[in-house]
């Protein structure tokens, strides 16, 4: 097992009591998914969950950093994806509560768009 599959199972293990989440190798990492939906994202053995402005100044408290990708033409690119504060990486209730409010982000963003 690559040291990020291991990082992953040990993401999953720590959501155990936050039910119905997967995970899925996608981008050249994985995909974190609650009943379908993506709240969350592993890049280099690296947690980034996902943010709205509702969420975002709990993870600026923590002063983490968002997802940046290289977009068209090498132009960095930041996702509405924050790096998860490291103490959360250890705690299964603290990483509940923040997956909690990067699910609520999750869900937020797939509001019905209007006609």
């Amino acid at each position: 097992m690559s040291e990020e599959q291991d990082f992953v199972t040990h993401l999953l293990e720590l959501l155990e009591d936050f039910p119905n989440v997967t995970a899925k190798r996608m981008f050249g990492g994985y995909g974190i998914f609650r009943e379908g939906l993506m709240f969350g994202l592993v890049a280099d053995s690296t947690l980034y969950l996902k943010v709205d402005k509702e969420n975002k100044p709990d993870f600026e408290a923590h002063e983490s950093e968002p997802f940046i990708y290289d977009g068209k033409r090498g132009k960095p690119m930041a996702m509405s994806y924050y790096q998860a504060p490291e103490e959360v990486l250890d705690n299964p209730d603290d990483m509940i509560e923040w997956a909690e409010s990067a699910y609520g982000a999750a869900l937020r963003s797939k509001k019905p768009k209007k006609k």
